[in-house]
């Protein structure tokens, strides 16, 4: 497509305004910081295009209808190249002043390369995630060929790397989704009683949700099982019976920043060993999420409970994780978790302040998971249900057993 076909603002139309969330000096520093490690790499301009790293970078971002993306110069203006149809709600969230739209039977490429021909920029050293989710190898190819003279150099996932150290005004969205996870999953449990279905589980948590201020989404998954390996099973449809379990776990976002909570759910008093094993498996994960400290190795967090559940016998195997990072998810991505930052036997990175982690357990069908925020004097639990197997007795919920 000729360059001219794309469109700028319109002069007196929707300009861009204050963020709901984050105020300009925000995303001054991101963008401050993603241009120190863009200079370190050598490049001139980075294009992001996952949704992630769009809405972090600018404050908007949208589904892969069309192929758009976010670029950064390292000298000069940003601008935004979207289709026509999401170039009004873009400028409405994004600091961008230049959003530059091209309609939806046009090929975006070409006018990604006369913009980057009128700053200059048709022989830079262009970054971008090469494993980027939206730059599949045969899009990779036409870009170089769109862009011959330009080099295009791999950065990685460079701004997920930098969505690592959450900032304040980031906590305070997780603290707000960690508080709706608790309620939303309160209400899932009542809602689990002889008669009733999994389904209305995950019903009373959606509404919960939204009633709540979360954002419109997948509540989680409801499941149920014997095992460890029930936490993704597939919504069961009969009516629930007296002495069923059933698995709950929500994932409430606050303007794309999630928390999840997971619990189990007895219908009527548990067996002893469901109790016995989720004693055991609550106290193994106290003391790991105890360990989550500046400074920690990766590695030996998951230890505490990767080997105390092995070696208390609540499983043969263990072949998961035990956590990964929590923060901002994409409304309508691929990804449904952020494993940047992964607990494993070989992880040898370190834990640091401004880290927010989603924990999780699961043995013999007991299943437990926090949110947990890493401060400098240590964890903090952004999730406060209490951490018991929950038993619904006739509707009625108690955290004893």
């Amino acid at each position: 497509m000729a360059a001219d076909l794309a469109r700028p603002a319109p002069a007196g139309k929707a300009q861009a305004r204050a963020h709901p969330q984050f105020d300009a000096a925000e995303f001054a520093l991101r963008i401050e910081r993603l241009r120190a490690r863009l200079r370190a790499a050598g490049v001139d301009v980075g294009l992001f295009d996952e949704i992630e790293a769009m809405t972090w970078l600018s404050g908007y971002g949208n589904s892969e209808n069309r192929w758009r993306c976010v670029a950064i110069p390292v000298t000069g203006d940003p601008f935004f190249l979207i289709r026509a149809l999401d170039a009004g709600p873009c400028r409405e969230r994004t600091w961008i002043d230049e959003v530059v739209a091209f309609r939806d039977w046009d090929d975006p490429l070409p006018v990604l390369a006369g913009l980057l021909q009128s700053r200059g920029l048709e022989r830079a050293r262009i970054g971008l995630d090469f494993g980027s989710y939206c730059m599949p190898a045969a899009r990779l190819e036409r870009l170089r060929a769109t862009v011959p003279q330009a080099v295009l150099i791999d950065v990685g996932a460079v701004v997920a790397e930098l969505r690592l150290i959450k900032s304040p005004a980031e906590i305070a969205l997780l603290r707000r989704a960690a508080a709706i996870a608790d309620e939303a999953l309160r209400r899932a449990a009542a809602a689990c009683t002889v008669g009733s279905t999994q389904r209305d589980a995950l019903g009373a948590a959606a509404s919960a949700m939204i009633a709540l201020g979360g954002d419109p989404g997948s509540p989680g998954p409801i499941s149920a099982g014997q095992q460890w390996d029930f936490l993704h099973a597939h919504l069961r449809e009969g009516p629930l019976a007296a002495g069923d379990v059933v698995h709950i776990e929500v994932t409430p976002r606050v303007a794309g920043y999630g928390a999840r909570l997971m619990r189990c759910v007895s219908l009527g008093p548990p067996s002893t060993a469901l109790a016995a094993a989720a004693d055991k498996l609550r106290d193994l994960q106290d003391r790991q999420i105890a360990a989550l400290r500046p400074g920690a190795m990766a590695g030996d967090v998951d230890a505490i409970l990767r080997d105390g559940v092995l070696g208390q016998g609540l499983r043969d195997s263990f072949d998961n994780i035990t956590g990964y990072t929590l923060g901002l998810y994409a409304h309508a991505g691929p990804r449904t978790s952020d494993f940047t930052r992964i607990f494993h036997p070989g992880a040898r990175w370190s834990v640091e302040a401004g880290m927010v982690f989603h924990m999780y357990a699961s043995a013999q069908g007991a299943s437990f998971s926090e949110s947990v925020l890493v401060t400098a004097a240590g964890p903090e639990r952004l999730t406060r249900l209490p951490r018991t197997l929950i038993v619904n007795s006739n509707g009625r919920l108690s955290h004893d057993h």
